[in-house]
């Protein structure tokens, strides 16, 4: 007789507990889809009370109406382009990682290598697409380079402080059971630095988007950057804002990914940002 009103209590706080949790996800979510509603709303209005012409500013229909056209590929370009962000993106992170872990260990290392990464990153990426054109001609791969030439380095800075935060401590622990640094990394330094890695994702995963699209500009035979080259010259404006508008749901499905990687492995008072 007893256990029935614990039994009772329990299930009510599970429910009000289920309930405040569908209530945050319903605000969230419902923030977000209120927030691009009034986007679109604002674009219509602009187009409709400012009058402005379609080859400057397109209505949103007519901007969806153009995926019923094959020509444009629209699926194939759009998997070109996803390939280049998320191939160069996962070289950006696992070099990343890989640099940051060596770094950690190597102090020497870091002092040789670092100051020709900086130097490296202060290139502008544009500049290096003729340059990747020349040694590896057109193609996903060379677009692959860029978006990881531009992703990789705030990935490793942020990864590096994190596995440098550890709780002296804990390394000194480690240390006195003789533990191997392949051990300290995983079991220590990897999940202290969890939290400083995904928040250099989520960075590194709009530049990945940005150097994608600049390879892609600069020379490429297909993708949603080159379908907007190529419609640029007919004046094709709804073509072009189609293009745009997937290129954002591209990177929003990488950043919505890392984001769903932190939600995982990161308790929510650890995250960061």
């Amino acid at each position: 007789m007893s256990d029935a009103p614990i039994s009772h209590q329990g299930s009510r706080k599970i429910s009000k507990g289920g309930f405040f949790s569908l209530r945050r996800l319903t605000a969230r979510y419902g923030y977000f889809i209120a927030s691009h509603l009034l986007i679109l709303l604002a674009w219509q209005l602009a187009v409709v009370l400012g009058k402005v012409p379609a080859f400057v500013l397109p209505p949103p229909l007519a901007t969806l109406a153009t995926l019923g056209d094959g020509s444009y590929h629209w699926f194939s370009n759009t998997m070109t382009t996803a390939a280049e962000v998320y191939g160069g993106y996962l070289l950006g992170v696992t070099t990343a990682v890989a640099l940051a872990l060596l770094f950690s260990w190597t102090a020497s290392l870091e002092r040789l290598l670092m100051p020709a990464l900086v130097s490296f990153n202060m290139i502008p990426k544009v500049a290096l697409g003729p340059l990747m054109i020349v040694w590896f001609k057109y193609g996903v791969g060379p677009n692959m380079l860029i978006a990881f030439s531009i992703c990789f380095f705030p990935v490793m800075l942020t990864t590096l402080r994190g596995l440098r935060e550890v709780d002296p401590d804990l390394l000194d622990l480690v240390h006195s059971l003789r533990g191997s640094k392949w051990q300290l990394f995983t079991k220590i330094q990897f999940p202290s630095a969890l939290p400083y890695l995904l928040s250099g994702m989520k960075v590194g995963a709009i530049l990945a988007v940005a150097g994608a699209v600049v390879g892609e500009f600069l020379g490429s035979e297909r993708g949603l950057g080159y379908l907007m080259m190529q419609v640029q010259v007919s004046l094709d404006t709804p073509a072009m804002f189609m293009a745009l508008l997937l290129i954002t749901l591209v990177g929003m499905s990488l950043y919505g990914l890392v984001m769903l990687l932190e939600r995982i492995l990161v308790t929510r008072d650890a995250r960061l940002g």
